[in-house]
């Protein structure tokens, strides 16, 4: 894979002072620009992968009748509760 921008070349340590000699660690480095590929690869797959898309429809989405059946529901169970309290007789 082609590394455009990314570079990751040797770095000669004989031309380091003692202490940035001490602090470099090739194994950091090594895995940021693995992590930086894969997330550019990523972002490219992203990039070519059409997204996936749901039709929208208006109110409850088509699933249900709407409201208005609801609304009915609603009105028949006030009703049953009604008669039954009714048949109680109390």
């Amino acid at each position: 894979m082609k590394t455009t921008n990314l570079r990751n070349k040797p770095v000669d340590k004989r031309r380091l002072n003692a202490q940035d000699r001490e602090q470099y660690n090739p194994r950091e480095k090594a895995k940021t620009v693995a992590q930086a590929r894969l997330k550019r690869g990523q972002l490219a797959w992203e990039n070519k992968v059409p997204v996936g898309r749901q039709e929208r429809r208006p109110g409850t989405g088509g699933f249900t009748a709407g409201i208005h059946t609801q609304q009915a529901r609603v009105r028949n169970e006030g009703q049953k509760l009604q008669r039954s309290k009714q048949l109680r007789g109390s």
